[in-house]
């Protein structure tokens, strides 16, 4: 999208706005995912669906739980998240971890750690298939 600006003394500056189209990182770091599996391919595929399948129990079970289950289910997957690269989905879940030890509210953060958990669970499927 593309919003135009004018400057005092210039005729109309095009300001960018859109997103880029291409997320900036991977969901899942390969790099790290290679070190921590020393490059076995078949590990990998392994560590990544384990990853995927604790994903979707873990955020099911977020559901309805009081904010102590919540802080012990995010630290669970912030850490697993670690052991394979995958930061945003880290990075997400520790901040719900933060949110449920500080006892606020923790809607918004489980919202942000779905989407992050979403967005590698794509990216794990993509690699497995590959």
């Amino acid at each position: 999208m593309a919003a135009l600006r004018t400057k005092p003394g210039m005729q109309m500056q095009i300001e960018r706005t859109a997103p880029p189209l291409a997320p900036a990182e991977p969901a899942i770091d390969r790099g790290h995912l290679a070190r921590m599996t020393n490059g076995e391919c078949d590990l990998e595929r392994e560590v990544l669906q384990l990853f995927a399948t604790q994903t979707r129990l873990l955020l099911g079970r977020m559901q309805g739980a009081d904010s102590a289950a919540i802080g012990a289910l995010a630290h669970t997957l912030s850490g697993s998240a670690r052991g394979i690269g995958a930061w945003h989905v880290a990075e997400a879940a520790t901040a719900l971890e933060a949110d449920a030890a500080a006892g606020g509210e923790t809607t918004a953060a489980v919202a942000r750690l779905t989407a992050a958990v979403r967005e590698a669970q794509v990216e794990i499927a993509d690699l497995v298939r590959g």
